[in-house]
């Protein structure tokens, strides 16, 4: 049991990782999004005591006010 909290551990550090290298090129409401629906998400989870469609729902909220928090200038 002890082997495989250490390989779920250890899957995760590496996640985690690779998906900051994806956020090299982003612009920043592109970035504001994708951290507004993390926000999101476990604000959601948090609040529905775990729900999935709590969770989605606060991704989908968290990324629209990340979105929005600033446009780009016209």
């Amino acid at each position: 049991m002890n082997t495989m909290k250490r390989a779920a551990s250890a899957a995760a550090v590496v996640v985690a990782t690779l998906s900051l290298t994806a956020c090299a090129g982003m612009s920043n409401q592109d970035r504001n999004t994708a951290v507004g629906a993390g926000v999101g998400a476990v604000a959601g989870s948090v609040l529905t005591g775990g729900s999935a469609v709590g969770t989605v729902g606060g991704a989908a909220v968290g990324g629209v006010i990340g979105n929005q928090v600033q446009k780009p200038s016209r």
